[in-house]
């Protein structure tokens, strides 16, 4: 059977604790009560960022970046899916679950010195319901066609507003406002919180020629503008300073954040798509982080007095696809002798160096709404899946492509 990829997840039936990072660390004269701010710290990724207007991105190289340098309505708790007040203190609700006011932060300024208010708020939410025919794409604007859907003026075979769940938005004064929905939506509040609807600055947007672009024959996005490239704006607790595409990406420290200020001065981002090279740099100090380490790499890094690996609870899901229109698939015995015949736990322990968990669903136990009981489980167990095979009236050995 084929192991597909989809966004975000890793192919196999296992939930991933996955390690998300190895940082350098140096000896340090700070006393536990005082600490000195400033310093450069550079961070490997394994590939380039695609540009960074926020709503043109769902993939974790880009997002890294953008959250330095935005800020949302609503955000996570570090660590967890908990949601927590960000440039909205609070936000309500209507008994129709229609109507969501928020309260916005006064005082906030974007980053090219413009006031964040509640008529910024609007500009973006429009901005992206009024998209031209070439963003709209949904390999442009996946988020926004994935929760929103419809748009104001659709392309040709595009959602139009009926199918929209936005509405509208108005603003009450600087710092209250309100979104009207289409019809109610349990996802609003957890949506707002991804980095993709970071909220920018509509001065910058306008001047830089965001919308300016099109899509080519692989639906890419490629900026007819230098917004996403070269002025991208917000709000968030580092200022976008430039980008040598392949090199580095470089922000600073914003002095003026409404939030806790940033303790580094400099962040630098490299691309170094090898594992092995990451690592090396890390060893060599050439990059003090990354992330997406290799199991096998594990050890190694702790057995360094200099290295420390950063964990994570399970938050990544891996799983197995299984195509019901392609025979002998089409039964629903062949299916449940599938599930029962892979063993679990031996690919976590192999594929992930023991670093994961056996999973029970498709979402990982730190989100809301994850079922604890009440899912059906399939223990591995290959006498019975191939009695479930011989009942299906499956010659065996089924040979799978």
């Amino acid at each position: 059977m084929q192991a597909r990829r989809r966004r975000t997840t890793i192919v196999v039936a296992a939930i991933a604790a996955l390690t998300i990072g190895a940082a350098g660390c140096a000896k340090s004269n700070r006393s536990s009560t005082t600490a000195k701010t400033g310093g450069t710290f550079v961070f490997a990724g394994a590939g380039d960022p695609r540009n960074f207007d926020g709503i043109f991105n769902d993939d974790g190289e880009t997002l890294r970046v953008i959250r330095q340098v935005y800020d949302t309505l609503i955000q996570n708790k570090p660590g967890t899916a908990e949601l927590q007040p960000a440039l909205a203190e609070s936000w309500d609700h209507d008994a129709t679950g229609k109507e969501w006011t928020f309260h916005l932060r006064k005082g906030v300024k974007f980053h090219d010195g413009t006031p964040f208010n509640a008529a910024a708020v609007c500009f973006n939410f429009n901005r992206w319901y009024n998209f031209p025919a070439a963003l709209q794409n949904p390999a442009a604007s996946y988020y926004y066609n994935t929760v929103f859907g419809g748009f104001a003026h659709p392309a040709k075979g595009m959602p139009g507003p009926s199918a929209s769940l936005f509405k509208s938005c108005a603003a009450k004064g600087d710092s209250q406002v309100t979104i009207n929905l289409k019809r109610p939506s349990g996802a609003l509040i957890g949506t707002l919180g991804l980095d993709s609807f970071a909220i920018q600055s509509p001065t910058a947007l306008k001047q830089y020629g965001a919308d300016k672009g099109t899509i080519d024959a692989q639906g890419v996005f490629h900026s007819g503008g230098t917004y996403g490239t070269e002025h991208p704006t917000g709000t968030g607790p580092f200022k976008f300073v430039s980008w040598d595409i392949g090199e580095k990406a470089v922000i600073e420290r914003n002095d003026d954040y409404w939030g806790k200020k940033a303790f580094l001065k400099q962040v630098v981002f490299r691309p170094i798509p090898d594992n092995a090279a990451r690592l090396q740099a890390l060893q060599t100090g050439e990059i003090q982080g990354y992330d997406l380490v290799e199991p096998q790499d594990v050890s190694t890094i702790k057995k360094s007095s200099s290295l420390k690996i950063l964990d994570r609870p399970a938050f990544n899901v891996g799983y197995v696809t299984i195509n019901q229109k392609v025979k002998p698939f089409d039964n629903v015995l062949v299916r449940q002798a599938v599930a029962y015949g892979l063993d679990r736990s031996t690919v976590v322990n192999s594929f992930y160096g023991g670093r994961g968990e056996v999973a029970k669903e498709f979402m990982p136990p730190a989100v809301v709404g994850y079922a604890k009981t009440g899912v059906k489980q399939y223990p591995y167990n290959p006498a019975k899946a191939k009695s479930l095979l011989q009942k299906a009236g499956v010659k065996l050995p089924l040979k799978v492509d």
